[in-house]
């Protein structure tokens, strides 16, 4: 036996080891250059990776770039696909219909973002919608909680991240009394995000009749080669009359009981009317991949959401992942920035965006366009953070206002534009939103709704810096060594 390891201990050696790693990484280079549809920075960047750093490269090529772009994640039935198919037709036309032909009118303004949201991404516009805006995480956390309490129906919650925290268990609780009483409760959760929750945590939620899944959940617990493709969406609705969306997670830290955050600043969209519909279709192509239930996306989602009580805010929920390479919440990003006339308002925890968003917010700089950003002063990444500055110094010397948010961490991703439309959901600016993660957003045609947003970035304003040229020109030789680098790997984090 000793014999038999000391030969093969001659046959692997350090050597012999490094010679596979790098004929295994030049496959791999040849597969990314002829066989993958990666962007070309995107490939380049593994490339580098692969060969530079050949074992940790290997490493990290096989955690975080799987390609699922072709995979079917979201299957409908013939059936499903045939009746959605002429619902959305049949909405494309009413909608094309029903604005109206007045050059003044803000529909007939922005009629090219929401046929690009109808055409691109098959995102139906609602006309009678309410929306409500919260910034406060204890308040947003009162209220979910509030409205599950008085469901008598249904409760449908989808979210990135719930810890095994005091907040995390305290809704826990609470959908386990809701599931007693009879409530038909469904929870899905993204298995790395939400690591913490484990199957005794919902041991009791199960036995009272709820539903749980975990998005792409690992074969071995804790075992996680899927770093990337994460369902990052938070979403709820809660018997087909109440809607959330926004970027705040279940857990301690977004009410503002961690100390290394502060303060926790972000954005959650409460939505009441039609808008529910798109809402509910969002939760169960999900929920379908993820449980394996057998569900009928159409009557559960289209026939059950539509309130006509509610007031008349045009909204057109996008959603966007990587199982498309479409990037659906981008593009109509994208189109609000490139169609601005006055300003532009961005609130990022992440501005990583890739070459064409960033050029078109240096356009619009550019273009006299007034650009103004917000980040946030605490890193909850420091290697993403830190290309955050990077890119900041670039939109400075394009003429963009940059602005860093002091009282605790920004967590807000919203866009405001000329005052009449935004957009707000999951979605930062960066590319693993645009590419990597599963995100969905609420783009909204509404003067009030956009001025109460921009109320709220003003009043952030008075709780911030500016950040301009002069503290570009006074970084240090480590911090430009660091950003450099970072920025480098940005297409691969």
């Amino acid at each position: 036996m000793n014999l038999v390891l000391e030969q093969i201990g001659e046959l692997v050696t350090v050597p012999h080891i490094m010679l596979v790693i790098y004929v295994l990484n030049a496959l791999i280079a040849f597969g990314l250059i002829f066989f993958d549809d990666k962007p070309a920075t995107s490939t380049m960047a593994w490339i580098m990776i692969l060969f530079m750093v050949p074992a940790v490269g290997l490493f990290l090529y096989l955690i975080l770039s799987q390609n699922i772009a072709k995979r079917q994640l979201f299957k409908m039935t013939e059936k499903e696909e045939q009746d959605l198919g002429t619902i959305v037709g049949w909405q494309k036309e009413a909608v094309r219909a029903k604005i109206p032909n007045d050059p003044g009118a803000l529909l007939y303004k922005w009629k090219e973002l929401i046929t690009l949201n109808l055409d691109y991404a098959d995102s139906l516009l609602t006309f009678n919608d309410d929306v409500e805006l919260l910034y406060d995480g204890k308040e947003m956390f009162d209220r979910l909680c509030h409205d599950i309490e008085n469901a008598q129906y249904t409760i449908k919650l989808c979210y990135f991240i719930i810890k095994d925290d005091f907040v995390g268990q305290k809704l826990i609780d609470l959908l386990t009394k809701k599931a007693k009483e009879g409530v038909k409760v469904r929870l899905l959760i993204d298995a790395l995000g939400s690591r913490s929750i484990g199957y005794t945590d919902l041991n009791e939620f199960k036995k009272a009749g709820g539903q749980y899944a975990y998005f792409f959940k690992p074969r071995i617990r804790h075992l996680y080669f899927r770093i990337n493709y994460r369902n990052h969406r938070k979403l709820a609705v809660i018997d087909n009359k109440i809607g959330y969306i926004g970027g705040f997670n279940i857990a301690k830290e977004y009410l503002g009981y961690k100390k290394k955050f502060g303060y926790w600043r972000d954005t959650q969209l409460i939505i009441r009317g039609n808008a529910l519909t798109s809402l509910n279709e969002r939760f169960y192509m999900d929920w379908r991949y993820a449980s394996g239930e057998k569900i009928d996306l159409l009557d559960q989602s289209i026939k059950h959401a539509f309130n006509p009580e509610s007031c008349d805010i045009p909204i057109q929920i996008v959603s966007s992942g990587p199982e498309s390479s479409k990037e659906e919440v981008k593009m109509g990003m994208m189109k609000m920035i490139n169609n601005a006339k006055k300003c532009i308002r961005i609130q990022t925890p992440y501005l990583v965006p890739d070459s064409p968003m960033l050029e078109s917010i240096a356009m619009a700089a550019r273009s006299g366009v007034d650009v103004s950003i917000m980040i946030p002063c605490i890193p909850d990444h420091p290697f993403v953070y830190r290309t955050t500055l990077y890119n900041a110094g670039k939109l400075i010397n394009e003429g963009a206002k940059i602005y860093i948010y002091e009282n605790g961490f920004l967590h807000a991703k919203t866009l405001t534009v000329d005052g009449e439309v935004c957009t707000a959901g999951s979605t930062n600016f960066d590319i693993r939103s645009f590419r990597l993660n599963f995100e969905s957003n609420a783009f909204i045609y509404d003067r009030e709704v956009t001025r109460r947003m921009n109320a709220q970035f003003d009043k952030d304003l008075e709780m911030s810096r500016p950040y301009t040229a002069d503290d570009r020109a006074n970084i240090s030789v480590w911090e430009k060594i660091a950003e450099s680098i970072s920025r480098l790997l940005t297409e691969i984090l």
